[in-house]
């Protein structure tokens, strides 16, 4: 008998063992295998600093401390598999949580244990859903699990008087560091309300029945009265009837669920604009001439790593093209289309107008956040174009980084050294590149800016094969022979 019991058990703790590492790979797979681009969509949104100033600022506020957690493991996006882990290691400890506050539930409840297991994986699938959204930010995760973990604590003290204690000083406390729960999404005007509700609803359910099983500041209940549980209000029974083996088919459920409601052409763009980012150009020519891409986003990331090959004018019509816009776009408004038309202008050599780009795109951050990535470009503009104090303001900014202090660092000593700057092989060649006088930028590229650049240096090829496209694309012959005109006059 006791034998067999122990073979039950152990069989019960290796179900519970085997199907949390399950959900952890699951997690971790999709994430870093399907969905990397959007984490590193939510790294380059964000600017965590090591700084006591920085600190205080988030963590005053309502909701700071799961925000402040939150935007400190998002740092860490900018290597995917690294986020990846990071987030099927809080999925997987929320799940833990809720299956050890499911084992309180009292007698009375509808909930049985054998149902305890994979109800667990809920609060974890929904914060999953939640964070498919490239808008949905960490700190909602950690907002859940503050709250799972800290009446864990509670309900493990030996004393009642201890417990009832520990839940009056949690609630204030709580409050102040997880609420509210608006405050986890990038454009708090879209929270995704119906989902939040669902989360809050089942761990209060799991919150309200472990206060009845450990009796903290409720009255006992009686154990043949399972109407009164409040389980039996916040969720209908029907999940609750189902057999055991019903594992598989809500896990089936859950994986569906996930893969409907995932964003994959929004992960190709951001694909596209990541390797913009490191210009990774071989790597970009090989994913469109695996697939064509048909987005603003992806055809200009496309044509500039064509460019940058020396590929543009020979190859343009052999994928798809968004006439002009496809080329060099209209500036959006937006935080996220600007860049790699940024991205564009910086490698021409039209460093103010990527500047401008940068910083309008940064400051249309939903959430009125700093971007590591729009510091470093902006720091790199400014040293461009001498203005020396500025970058120094960016570049102190990002030594206060994990991830680009080193950078910083190395750049910092180029600050009015001119003759290291010309010497540089990026800020060299684009100083030389860049325009010699000013003038009044609209809202779009016109042709007569590229000539510029070209008659200004004869080593732009880039300018050269964006100015043939432009009038390739438009069929303005007389343009193009009017260049070649002042060509050979300058000659």
């Amino acid at each position: 008998m006791k034998r067999s019991l122990f073979t039950f058990h152990f069989s019960l703790l290796t179900c519970k063992a085997l199907s949390t590492l399950l959900f952890f790979v699951a997690v971790l797979l999709f994430f870093g295998l399907v969905y990397p681009h959007h984490l590193h969509y939510q790294e380059q949104y964000q600017l965590f600093l090591f700084d006591s100033n920085y600190v205080w600022e988030i963590v005053r506020l309502p909701g700071g401390t799961a925000d402040l957690l939150g935007r400190f493991c998002t740092q860490f996006f900018l290597y995917a598999w690294v986020g990846a882990l990071i987030i099927a290691i809080l999925l997987s400890v929320v799940q833990l949580l809720t299956l050890r506050l499911l084992a309180l539930l009292p007698p009375s409840s509808f909930l049985l244990p054998p149902y305890f297991l994979p109800l667990s994986f809920v609060p974890s699938f929904l914060l999953w859903l939640f964070l498919l959204d490239e808008n949905a930010l960490l700190g909602g995760v950690w907002a859940a699990l503050l709250i799972l973990l800290t009446f864990w604590i509670c309900v493990s003290l030996p004393y009642r008087w201890m417990r009832g204690a520990m839940i009056i000083v949690a609630i204030p406390a709580l409050y102040w560091m997880v609420s509210p729960f608006g405050h986890y999404y990038r454009n708090p005007a879209e929270t995704p309300w119906l989902l939040w509700a669902a989360v809050l609803s089942i761990i209060v359910m799991l919150m309200v029945n472990g206060a009845r099983s450990k009796r903290i500041l409720l009255p006992p209940i009686p154990a043949d009265a399972p109407t009164r549980s409040l389980s039996s209000f916040l969720l209908p029974p029907v999940p609750f009837l189902l057999p055991p083996s019903s594992f598989l088919l809500i896990s089936a459920l859950m994986g569906t669920l996930v893969w409907k409601n995932s964003n994959f052409k929004a992960e190709k763009v951001m694909g596209y604009d990541f390797m913009a980012r490191h210009q990774q150009w071989n790597r970009i020519l090989e994913t469109i001439n695996a697939e064509k891409p048909n987005n603003q986003i992806g055809v200009t990331v496309q044509n500039l790593a064509l460019g940058m090959h020396g590929l543009l004018i020979d190859h343009l019509f052999d994928y798809n093209q968004n006439g002009l816009l496809g080329l060099l776009p209209d500036v959006g408004t937006d935080a996220v289309s600007p860049l790699p038309t940024a991205e564009a202008f910086y490698q021409l050599g039209m460093i103010n107008i990527a500047h401008r780009t940068v910083f309008e795109a940064q400051e249309a951050i939903l959430d009125f956040q700093k971007s590591g990535r729009c510091y470093k470009r902006l720091a790199q503009t400014n040293l461009i174009t001498g203005s020396y104090e500025v970058a120094r303001k960016y570049l102190s900014a990002l030594q206060k980084t994990l991830f680009y202090k080193e950078w910083a660092d190395e750049t910092l000593p180029l600050l009015g050294d001119e003759e290291a700057i010309a010497k540089h092989p990026e800020y060299g060649r684009l100083r030389r590149m860049t325009y010699d006088k000013d003038f009044y930028f609209g809202d779009h590229v016109t042709p007569e800016m590229l000539e510029d650049l070209c008659l200004k240096n004869e080593d732009n090829r880039l300018a050269y094969q964006y100015l043939v496209a432009y009038y390739m694309l438009t069929g303005d012959r007389d343009g193009y022979t009017n260049f070649l005109r002042k060509t050979s006059t300058k000659q």
